[in-house]
């Protein structure tokens, strides 16, 4: 029997949907002005340029909105972490990922009012949403408006660095996306996880 619960309230499917064009955008934007051959770019270079810029402010935006709503509505409660036993609960899902899922067994962690995400997720959203992210955006500001930067740090050029950060932490939340559109599809059925995030209500048996 399906069991639907509302997790996901409206401005939460909005943010999510913000955060995710502008996130793509910027994959986009980023890959081109960083890899593409000048002669023949991905996407035209100042074209590149002012997309990058528009959809990194309107990130920035949406990233405080999603602040907001988690200390303003319930949504906060979920990103709450007990470190007793997690180490253990971690291992568990991880296990689960790897083998239990390919068996038909059940999640060991299953979603409730209570709980959103496994204590994996759970550990990987924290560290992408507020460890990730905040420095994105930092250095995004910051490459924006260079003239605040450091000039030098170490003998090196601070502009240098604060780029190389960037791009590292744009490296590392391609991946968390790549994971986590793969993820997704682990749900009740394949496109269940994806429909949650149009109706609000995730589906489990």
């Amino acid at each position: 029997m399906t069991q639907k619960l509302y997790l996901y309230p409206i401005w939460l499917r909005i943010w999510h949907a913000i955060n995710a064009l502008m996130f793509l955008t910027l994959i986009l934007t980023g890959i081109s002005l960083q890899f593409s051959n000048p002669e023949a770019p991905l996407i035209r270079f100042d074209f590149a340029v002012t997309y990058h810029n528009i959809a990194g402010v309107i990130l920035s935006i949406n990233y405080l909105i999603f602040l907001l709503g988690n200390l303003t509505t319930g949504n906060g409660k979920f990103y709450k972490i007990r470190l007793k036993g997690l180490v253990d609960q971690i291992i568990k899902q991880i296990k689960y990922y790897m083998f239990g899922t390919f068996k038909g067994e059940h999640t060991p962690f299953p979603v409730n009012k209570e709980r959103k995400f496994n204590p994996l997720q759970k550990v990987t959203y924290i560290g992408t949403m507020y460890m990730l992210i905040p420095i994105m955006i930092i250095t995004g500001l910051a490459l924006l408006f260079p003239e605040f930067i450091i000039e030098n740090v170490l003998n090196l050029s601070g502009i240098y660095l604060t780029a190389l950060l960037h791009g590292i932490v744009g490296f590392l939340l391609l991946m968390f996306l790549a994971i986590h559109v793969y993820f997704s599809t682990m749900g009740s059925t394949p496109t269940s996880n994806f429909k949650s995030m149009i109706d609000g209500y995730h589906e489990s048996h």
